[in-house]
């Protein structure tokens, strides 16, 4: 796992085909984003604390974002990429390069910077995943990538809307 999380941060291309044809590895990409899924939500509990705001709803709020993020990108980028553009893979082959393509979020721990540096780098990886894992060309998989991007920003907001009415509700 840890040479496969050092391809992907030196964004091999051999390494995402090696991960999308291994199916062993969802449960690694799995392990990956639960990390970064806890370390942001620490990281946003903090910083709502920190803002005079409230540190539970923010870390449950990032914690479930943080998994169901993952689902939403995997999925939104499978369907517009096999749909749209004709590509080929499964679903759960999506899951596996994508929750790889998390790992450089590691950096978000870095105050300030880090995050700027870690979605970056995280989105050249999604970007080599996505291609590689749905077999397209860099143009096609620039446009799954943007419209899945639209996709997840649309259900980040549902979900920090839909935590922040539940926990407000019960105070």
């Amino acid at each position: 796992m840890f040479n496969r999380i050092l391809g992907v941060l030196k964004l091999d291309s051999k390494t995402f085909e090696e991960i999308e044809h291994d199916s062993s590895a969802t449960s690694q990409a799995a392990i990956i984003v639960a990390v970064i899924a806890v370390l942001g939500a620490l990281g946003s509990g903090f910083s709502a604390t920190i803002g005079g705001g409230a540190f539970f709803s923010s870390f449950i709020s990032s914690l479930i974002w943080g998994f169901a993020g993952w689902f939403v990108w995997s999925v939104a980028t499978y369907f517009v990429g096999t749909m749209l553009f004709k590509g080929q893979a499964t679903l759960e082959e999506m899951l596996r390069v994508i929750g790889f393509a998390y790992a450089p979020q590691f950096l978000n721990i870095i105050p300030c910077v880090g995050w700027v540096i870690g979605g970056l780098w995280s989105l050249a990886a999604g970007f080599i995943a996505v291609r590689q894992g749905l077999d397209l060309d860099n143009t096609k998989a620039f446009f799954t990538i943007v419209i899945g991007f639209i996709i997840f920003v649309i259900g980040n907001i549902l979900i920090g809307t839909l935590v922040s009415g539940v926990t407000s509700l019960f105070g």
